[in-house]
């Protein structure tokens, strides 16, 4: 059964304090906000400051293993211990005494490994998977922008501030309604391919990973659209055969996206690529292509590359 946008929702139980929201393939009740939160990786984290729940919060984990903060978000956290550079271990989130876990499938958790919400339960901690990230243990539609929406719904309701959550959610859709809106139409969607990284073969974003519906959003295509996963690896050739006319890199790591495009542009076997040819390349941050509040201001960015010439 094909998990919708719907089937994510929030559902509120016939008693009154308590919560229940859908979780992936779980429904997860909560009998009161959780005290001692712990978020995972920059974007997730990002939710949890947007929202205003530093408050309820007892660190964060695999950021500086990765990403750099920068100093808005540096502010923001900066009561907050990182209790692991990259992935937590079950010790790190029971010796923190946290009482909820915000993560997601290779996003502070990996199936069949140490943490997750199974070995996590036993402990008193909670967890809430990111939605982008639940085509990893089961069906989902493709990408969507409602997948980080749906999100902050859903932490809204955790945490007790439904009214919060759903005034972010508004603004930052007609923020972006308003901003597509005042652009000049395209006469056709540009074919976009989105490069994270690899030399031999590249790393890129497939049918259910979140730049298939920032690019959709701004009004292109991905070219790698029938690709049946998040997030992986595919060969140049099957690049080259589709032929680019912009390309997306996603920035973060030790090679840098000037890096990135240099080995695009150098390279012969590219030469002919419309993306290459024209110069044609959009850099996005690791914490705006992948879900959170940022995705909008990436929708923006996304959508005047495609129209500039």
């Amino acid at each position: 059964m094909i998990l919708t946008t719907l089937a994510f929702g929030i559902m509120a139980t016939a008693a009154s304090a308590q919560t229940t929201v859908q979780s992936c393939d779980r429904e997860v009740t909560f009998d009161a906000p959780p005290r001692a939160a712990v978020s995972n990786d920059v974007n997730l984290t990002e939710m949890m400051l947007v929202l205003g729940l530093t408050d309820r919060m007892v660190g964060y984990t695999g950021i500086s293993g990765w990403n750099k903060l920068d100093p808005d978000m540096t502010e923001g956290v900066a009561q907050l211990p990182e209790l692991s550079e990259q992935y937590p271990s079950k010790e790190v989130l029971i010796g923190a005494d946290a009482d909820f876990f915000f993560a997601g499938w290779n996003y502070g958790m990996r199936v069949g490994g140490e943490v997750t919400p199974e070995t996590l339960e036993p402990f008193g901690i909670q967890v809430y998977e990111l939605t982008e990230s639940c085509i990893h243990i089961g069906e989902k539609g493709p990408a969507a922008m409602d997948d980080m929406y749906n999100d902050l719904r859903n932490l809204g309701a955790i945490f007790g501030v439904p009214e919060r959550a759903e005034a972010l959610i508004s603004g930052y859709q007609a923020d972006l309604d308003s901003f597509l809106a005042s652009l000049p139409p395209l006469d056709a969607a540009p074919r976009v391919f989105v490069y994270d990284s690899g030399e031999d073969v590249p790393f890129t974003a497939g049918l259910y990973a979140m730049p298939n519906a920032l690019i959709e959003a701004a009004g292109g295509t991905n070219i790698m659209n029938d690709f049946d996963k998040s997030w992986g690896t595919v060969g140049w050739e099957a690049v080259v055969e589709r032929n680019p006319e912009v390309v997306v890199i996603v920035n973060y790591g030790s090679v840098t996206a000037e890096e990135k495009r240099d080995f695009m542009m150098s390279n012969p076997a590219f030469a002919d690529l419309d993306a290459v040819r024209n110069d044609r390349f959009v850099v996005l941050d690791y914490v705006e292509a992948t879900p959170g509040p940022r995705n909008i201001e990436a929708v923006k960015t996304l959508a005047a590359a495609f129209r500039a010439r």
